[in-house]
Parts: C-alpha cells; sequence; structure tokens
C-alpha cells in the first residue's frame, strides 16, 4: 500500500467524458510505483509533482482514492511526466537502488536479476558482479565511476519502471503486476 504519491496529471474538472464532473488528480505511488487516480478536497492547491498523502492518515489534498489504474488509462500529459518523476523517486530512493545492484542474485543458472535491467548485458554485469565483490557500491556516482561503461544507471530503472507500469515484461522487480481480474472478464 502506498502513504505517498507524486502528482502527475490535475484535472481541475476531472475526466472529460465522467459522468460526475470532480477535479481529479492521476498518482504515481512513491514506495511501489502504483498508478492511482484520486479525487481531491474542494482547499487543496494542486501542483505537477507534488507529493501528497494517501494513505489512511494525514490526507490534507486527496479527498477520495478512486483506485489503480493500468498505464493505459493515464492522459497524453501524465504518460509524458512519468518519465521524470520515476526518476525523481529513484533518486529520492537512491539507497534502494543501489543496495538491489549490491544485493541482485541469478533467477536460474541461466538468468541473472541483473539480466533483467536494460543497457546492463553481459559486460556491464559481470564488472558490476565484480566490483561488488570487492567493495559494495555506495551511490549511482560510485557506479558510475566503477562500471564506466554503464552510462546512466539511474536511466536503466528508469527504462525497467516504465517497461513493468506498461506491462512489456514478465518479472516485476520494482512495481507490482497489472491488476487482473481473479474470474476472467464479464
Amino acid at each position: 500500500m502506498e502513504d505517498y504519491a507524486w502528482v502527475i496529471e490535475y484535472m481541475p474538472s476531472g475526466h472529460a467524458d465522467a459522468l460526475r464532473r470532480e477535479p481529479a488528480v492521476q498518482l504515481l505511488g512513491t514506495r511501489f510505483f502504483t498508478l492511482l487516480e484520486a479525487t481531491i478536497t474542494p482547499s487543496a492547491n494542486i501542483v505537477m509533482g507534488q507529493k501528497v498523502c494517501v494513505g489512511k492518515e494525514g490526507r490534507k489534498e486527496v479527498s477520495h482514492i478512486k483506485g489503480r489504474i493500468k498505464y493505459e488509462e493515464l492522459t497524453g500529459g501524465a504518460r509524458e511526466f512519468l518519465p521524470a518523476m520515476i526518476k525523481k523517486a529513484i533518486a529520492e530512493r537512491e539507497s534502494d537502488f543501489v543496495g538491489f545492484i549490491n544485493t541482485a542474485k541469478p533467477i536460474s543458472i541461466r538468468v541473472h536479476t541483473l539480466d533483467l535491467l536494460p543497457g546492463i548485458g553481459k559486460k556491464n554485469m559481470e564488472s558490476i558482479l565484480r566490483e561488488r565483490d570487492v567493495k559494495p557500491f555506495e551511490s549511482f556516482v560510485d557506479i558510475h565511476t566503477r562500471v564506466p561503461t554503464l552510462a546512466d544507471p539511474i536511466g536503466v530503472f528508469v527504462h525497467r519502471i516504465m517497461s513493468e507500469l506498461e506491462g512489456k515484461e514478465k518479472y516485476y522487480l520494482f512495481t507490482k503486476p497489472p491488476f487482473v481480474p481473479r474470474f476472467g472478464p464479464r
């Protein structure tokens, strides 16, 4: 469950096709990168990129969480703004992602978790594994310094999270899989 989220779209009049037109926001959760839609309180002053409380306690701007939404349900503006907010989220949680690099393990005999990150490749993966055995990485700058062929460590994670949110991945490393009804469509 998400306690906080970033505003990636603000719709002061709600959805154009909605029966009940009320101010709404589309949000990106800070912990699991959950895509949410919510209504806002009448007194809320909403700014794109603003961090808001979405947990049960302490909400000021958010009135009601309508629910989880799929990538396809995001507005065009939200889709454009999403990568920048994911990058911001990763930078804010740098130690979690550096820790992921430091602790990633093989999934099977042939596949390593690092293989699932775009742009890593076999040579970069071998360099990462060799370097982290010498000394665990401390930051993204440390990763880039010690594995210079990995141009943009943050970009690797942004690309992977975007791909997971779009539903293109078999394994979900950083997000929760899209909701699938248990009993199929009705």
